[in-house]
Formats: C-alpha cells, structure tokens, sequence
C-alpha cells in the first residue's frame, strides 16, 4: 500500500476502475480479479478504484465487496494507490462502510450520491451528506459525479464550492461530460478534479485537472499511462496523437457496450473480464466478435 504520497499524487495520474469478473454461476471470481491486479500492477498505472461502476458496486452484498477490496489490496503492488468506493443510501451506512473499506487498506473512499430519494438530494442534501461523512471517515474522501447511475443526481460546481474547503474532502471524479468543465472551477491547492472518462480526460489535464479514473484502463492499462506520462513530459503532441487513438476507442468499447463491453475487451486483451453479473446481460457472440474485431485493428494489443 501507497503511503508516501501526497493527497495531490494520489489523486494524479489514471487510476482503473476496477472490473469485478463473474464465474458462470453468478460468484465473484477471485482468482481471476487477483490475476487481473498482478498483471496491471507493472502497467504504470497509479492507481485502482475498486467498487465503483465497473466492479459493479450495487450488484454485490457487503461481504462480497469487502472480499472484493480484500482481494485487490493483496495483490496490488506497494506503489499503487487504492481507492474504494463506500457511499450507500444512509449516512449512517456510508460512515459504517468508510470505516471497513479504511481497515482493509483503502487509501480514499469514493462517494457516490445516495440516489433513492433522488427528487430530495438538493444542494443542501449533498452537503450535509459529504460533510457528515467526512467529519467520520478515517480516509480522505473523494466525490464521485455520476449522474447516469445515480438517477440524475449530480454534483454540481455550488456543491463543490461547499464541501471543499472540508479538510478531509479532497477532490472529485467527474463522469459527466455536462458538469467537469464547470466543475474544474472548483479546484484549489487542496481539491483536485479527475476526469471520469477517457473522453475528456486529456482536455480536463490541459485546464488544471491532476488524472482520471478510465474504464479503457481495464483493457489498455499501459497505454492509458502513457498518455499522461507523455502529458506531464511535456510531448503534447504526441499526447494528441495517443489520445485521439483512446478517445475513439473508449467511443467504440465503453461508449456503446457500457460495463459488459469492457469486461469483453478485457477477455480479448488477455485479462479476465467474463460477463456482468445479472440481470446485466453480457454482449452477444456477434457484439463480441465485433469487439475482437475492434480491438485487433485497434494496434493497442502489439
């Protein structure tokens, strides 16, 4: 476990959203997620955030996310960063679940809006939330704007510009394309904003941004590295020509299957991704023989 970095290091760099593989029967396969970490960890990723949209967070009991968290904590190397996602429905269950995550090894939690009551999470909400939570959590906490998969709900700059000057609330992971613009204004030299998308991620490091959380970075981790290694060393140009090859990736892979697509390509790219766990269907044999497809001519797996 990384423990020498700063708050700002940690929250740097491309940090994979780490993909929960199924066996046929439904279980969580940790062989195959201990395999998957131990092939990443020399990649020259920063970091992986475990149970978030692509560990399929709201799919799995507590148990099985702990074991999850377990797993992944093992098996990373001592130079990455783990974060894990920990929001739930209730403050009260969200403080219980930072301070478990905190005990296996977590470096951050991640916070996801509670969503259930979505027409009730006004601003107001979304602060007393984070607040409360991290006035408790043991951990940093990050907050996780994912409007797509918290029925709308969504974090925006007037909430942002409330809760970051909490010292224990250290940046945001922004998922939606609508508010990270915005939302960059809200950074300072103790808030630090990520891109939650391989999309925009390159365009959110040039206005101030310090990394991103990239689900391509399940399937492509070394390259999804070296566009920021490229970014940082100043060889822009070469950064352009990288990121163009992602961003038309990500639209192909995660833009049109979702979760199901990358757990694919990480099946064709050597990993273990399988299927999601139901009801989420897996892609059908025709959309993954177009993934293969997709991936081959991609130059990504030579």
């Amino acid at each position: 476990m990384s423990t020498k970095k700063t708050v700002k290091e940690k929250l740097s760099g491309v940090l994979a959203p780490m993909c929960t593989p199924f066996k046929a029967n439904d279980d969580i396969d940790f062989d195959a997620l201990a395999g998957n970490v131990k092939k990443m960890n020399d990649s020259g990723l920063h970091g992986y955030f475990s149970l978030g949209t692509n560990g399929e967070y709201k799919s799995l009991s507590q148990q099985e996310r702990l074991k999850v968290l377990e797993t992944v904590v093992k098996n990373a190397s001592s130079d990455i960063v783990i974060t894990a996602g920990a929001g739930e429905e209730s403050t009260r269950s969200t403080i219980e679940m930072a301070r478990l995550v905190a005990d296996i090894g977590a470096e951050l939690i991640s916070l996801l809006m509670p969503s259930f009551f979505a027409k009730r999470m006004t601003d107001d909400v979304q602060v007393s939330y984070v607040l409360d939570v991290a006035d408790a959590s043991p951990v940093p906490v990050v907050i996780y704007n994912n409007p797509s998969v918290a029925a709308g709900v969504t974090v925006r700059r007037t909430v942002l510009d409330r809760i970051s000057g909490h010292p224990n609330v250290v940046g945001v992971k922004d998922s939606s394309k609508e508010t990270y613009k915005e939302n960059l204004g809200a950074g300072t030299d103790s808030f630090f904003i990520m891109a939650g998308s391989a999309g925009y991620y390159l365009d959110l490091l040039k206005s101030g941004g310090t990394g991103g959380v990239l689900s391509l970075a399940n399937v492509i981790p070394a390259a999804c590295a070296q566009l920021y290694e490229l970014f940082v060393a100043g060889k822009i140009e070469e950064a352009d020509k990288l990121n163009e090859r992602l961003v038309t990736l990500n639209k192909q892979i995660s833009g049109t299957y979702g979760v199901a697509g990358v757990k694919a390509a990480m099946d064709v790219a050597g990993l273990v991704g399988g299927n999601p766990r139901k009801p989420l269907p897996g892609v059908s044999e025709e959309d993954r023989g177009k993934i293969k497809q997709i991936m081959e001519e991609s130059g990504f797996l030579s």
